[in-house]
């Protein structure tokens, strides 16, 4: 039998007990409804290739990701956002 490999953890750092929980901006602001008009609100989810960047990369809440998702997917099919970014 091969010896597995295993990968390390990383060692926590002071700056990790420092790093404060990210806050959904939508909960903070208490929008009711994500609106796919508003392009230059969905676009800072967006990266510069045009996905939607992870919860973990935004700080959005599991029900304000999945809001933000339909938005940006409805933006797209409305022509209002580019499904890829144009590469030049």
């Amino acid at each position: 039998m091969p010896p597995t490999s295993r990968k390390k953890r990383r060692r926590p750092t002071a700056a990790d007990a420092r790093r404060r929980p990210k806050v959904c901006q939508f909960c903070k602001d208490k929008t009711e409804y994500i609106d796919y008009k508003d392009v230059a609100v969905l676009r800072k989810y967006m990266s510069d290739r045009g996905k939607i960047r992870a919860r973990r990369v935004t700080g959005a809440c599991p029900k304000h990701q999945r809001e933000l998702a339909t938005a940006v997917k409805n933006a797209r099919e409305m022509a209002l956002l580019p499904y890829i970014s144009q590469r030049g």
